[in-house]
């Protein structure tokens, strides 16, 4: 199967996910943070190890937003912009752990064709950011998977709700239909503070997923 054959499977596969958004917000209103589409948060929370030792090396990149969105508005172009940047770099970066690749539990890094979850979350927010996206709604964020234990993704928070994306999933699903227990994300308004994320599923409903 040629890359754009599988791309455009990805994409028509992807389509799915589009269910359970949330309906668009109207220009003139602000967003229903009411809907489950969008992962509600309780307050700031302590920096990954790894991203508080990302920080140190590049503080630039871990600053107060001054331009804060709210949340993009996700256009069909948008939306074939994330199928994109998640195929592509999900295909691109071979999965290795930082124990294998650097000798350190954690190491927070730009992959350099091989990385680990928080790498593949890394590079597709620097691709989106130098694609537009506003840095504010471009959200590294920390879960636990049942099956592998401690995960890292993009949250990308958007106008139809707060899509994942991951590299153990080609899919792009609204956050609450991925089977994870959120625990935290970076701050919309300092990409160097993190937030607690308020997850009220339970157990079973997540394994189902």
């Amino acid at each position: 199967m040629s890359k754009f054959t599988q791309f455009k499977f990805s994409a028509a596969l992807a389509l799915v996910a589009l269910t359970s958004l949330a309906a668009p917000a109207a220009a003139s209103t602000t967003l229903d943070l009411s809907n489950p589409a969008f992962a509600a948060v309780s307050g700031l929370t302590s920096i990954p190890i790894g991203h508080a030792k990302f920080c140190q090396t590049r503080p630039t990149e871990c600053t107060v937003n001054t331009n804060i969105q709210d949340a993009v508005k996700l256009t069909q172009n948008r939306w074939q912009e994330l199928l994109e940047v998640n195929t592509r770099l999900n295909a691109a970066i071979v999965p290795v752990t930082d124990k294998e690749l650097y000798g350190v539990e954690e190491f927070w890094t730009y992959p350099q064709g091989f990385g680990d979850c928080e790498d593949y979350a890394l590079a597709k927010r620097q691709e989106l950011i130098k694609r537009g996206w506003n840095p504010s709604t471009l959200l590294i964020t920390v879960l636990v998977s049942p099956k592998i234990g401690g995960h890292a993704v993009l949250m990308v928070r958007t106008d139809r709700g707060d899509l994942i994306l991951d590299n153990l999933q080609g899919l792009i699903k609204v956050w609450n239909q991925t089977p994870y227990k959120y625990i935290k994300r970076q701050s919309q308004s300092n990409a160097g503070q993190w937030v607690d994320i308020v997850d009220p599923r339970p157990a079973a409903l997540i394994a189902s997923l």
